[in-house]
């Protein structure tokens, strides 16, 4: 009598438990959707975390990192969904990983999921965040790859945007992998593809002539040809 007892708790437990968790499940779905149209990020964040707690899946731990890196909380959505390279992870993990360790400054382990991104979708923007990366790394030769590839695809819609200024700004993308080039040459000899370099430069100005960091760059470059001329020069 007292184990027929026993198991009756046991499966009245059970049950309750199995109805308190559905109606949790409920709540937090209804909490989403409310947090969603109010356009409460922190809302958001808290349900999805409750709803993956109640009912854990690759679909909403992925939702939940992806908001987190859109919120700039890059340390966050990698503690929400790792950094390991899974050739299973669907195309938002991937690009949570990429993104959201470039922005860590850690290029090497970002390469691998944007080469991961890349080949699901030969992308010219993939392409151009491989490129930054590898010279990063100084890795000139796969930045030439995908420098090579960017100016071959690029379409004359597709823009990048630049941050170094108070207003952000966009340019033709393949300005952008213009720009790169000049960087690439510049860095495979520093001394002697100072006006390589500027000339890409220009060329990248008539594209985009409001590409303020190809100025800051060009005057930079003929700040060190001057300073090498002038190490140059004979001494009396």
């Amino acid at each position: 009598m007292k184990k027929l007892f026993g198991l009756v708790l046991l499966i009245t437990s059970f049950t309750l438990g199995a109805q308190n968790n559905s109606e949790l499940l409920k709540h937090y779905e209804a909490y989403y959707k409310q947090m969603k149209s109010q356009g409460d990020t922190q809302g958001i964040i808290n349900a999805m975390t409750h709803l993956n707690v109640l009912s854990p899946s690759e679909a909403r731990k992925d939702t939940l990192a992806y908001i987190y890196m859109s919120e700039n909380k890059f340390m966050q959505a990698l503690n929400t969904i790792g950094i390991e390279q899974n050739t299973t992870d669907s195309d938002i993990a991937v690009e949570v990983k990429a993104i959201s360790l470039k922005s860590v400054k850690q290029p090497k382990l970002a390469i691998a999921h944007f080469e991961e991104l890349f080949k699901r979708d030969q992308n010219p923007l993939i392409a151009y965040e491989l490129a930054e990366l590898y010279m990063q790394t100084q890795n000139l030769a796969q930045t030439d790859k995908h420098i090579a590839f960017g100016l071959a695809n690029s379409k004359p819609e597709m823009k990048k945007a630049f941050y170094e200024t108070q207003t952000p700004y966009e340019v033709p993308l393949k300005a952008a992998f213009m720009y790169m080039d000049a960087l690439s040459t510049y860095n495979k000899d520093v001394k002697n593809n100072i006006d390589a370099a500027v000339g890409i430069l220009d060329k990248a100005l008539l594209a985009a002539p409001n590409f303020s960091l190809i100025q800051i760059s060009k005057n930079e470059l003929l700040r060190q040809k001057q300073a090498l001329q002038q190490a140059s020069q004979p001494k009396n």
